[in-house]
């Protein structure tokens, strides 16, 4: 690639998956650098100076104040205007796992109405914390992240994430829009059901993974995709042989080759 576009990273107290996701960033094709949450706010012509802007998992602020509740405050208040512009530049943007918690609170994914947000991230089902592999079916329509994509294989880790909606016409509001882009799904790829605790394991509205905006320009997403981007990530991999394309992977470079 003649000109690898440029990922920022940007990370808040408490984030843990920066570097990691940093690295995917790069093994995708990527230039990559990470800042604080702080260095940009102080300098928001960061922002104009990459092309896809990464929030990574981890737990921002202790998760103190609710999942991702501190950081998303910071973003609406300090840097709202700059992020639609980011957008609307046509640059991408990703949140994982405590960057997805983030980004449904900033409004970016799903716009809140007079009477407030009209999605959230809560408490799992099971109310505990939740660390194993998923299948993921995946609907991408515009998501720019998730071009060519029909299945993936990738470790959830959280305790605050289950997708739900204010009210069921919001639900069917995004599901005919085709925001609902990743669920959660039995071994053979099928989107599975609420109560599947087996294959839904946080619980769910239709088994919700992750969502995109009306734009397919900013995905978000429970999975971490940056945590299978070796084939020997693969838990199965003694078994399975190594793949040549990890599925986590996959989403990076189809960010980077956005830019192509």
């Amino acid at each position: 690639m003649a000109h690898a576009p440029r990922v920022l990273v940007m990370r808040a107290p408490g984030t843990n998956c920066d570097r990691e996701t940093a690295f995917a960033c790069e093994l995708a094709g990527a230039t990559t650098s990470t800042h604080t949450l702080l260095e940009v706010r102080q300098r928001p012509a960061l922002l104009r100076e990459h092309q896809i802007l990464v929030l990574p998992g981890g737990f921002s602020y202790g998760d103190d104040a609710g999942a991702g509740a501190i950081w998303a405050a910071e973003l609406r208040h300090f840097l709202a205007d700059e992020l639609r512009a980011f957008r609307d530049r046509g640059k991408l943007i990703l949140g994982i796992c405590n960057g997805f918690q983030a980004l449904v609170r900033t409004g970016l994914l799903v716009p809140p109405d007079e009477d407030g947000p009209l999605i959230s991230l809560t408490r799992n089902t099971q109310g505990r914390y939740i660390d194993r592999w998923v299948q993921i079916a995946v609907q991408p329509g515009n998501c720019q992240f998730l071009t060519g994509l029909d299945a993936l294989r990738l470790p959830m880790a959280h305790g605050e994430g289950r997708f739900v909606a204010r009210e069921n016409w919001h639900l069917e509001g995004l599901e005919q829009a085709g925001q609902l882009v990743l669920r959660y799904a039995t071994a053979e790829g099928r989107p599975t059901e609420e109560d599947d605790s087996e294959n839904n394991p946080n619980g769910s509205q239709r088994a919700v993974a992750g969502l995109t905006d009306l734009t397919g320009q900013v995905l978000g997403l429970m999975p971490h995709p940056e945590r299978h981007c070796l084939p020997t990530q693969h838990p199965q991999w003694t078994r399975l042989g190594l793949s040549a394309q990890p599925d986590g992977l996959k989403i990076f470079q189809n960010a980077v080759n956005s830019f192509a």
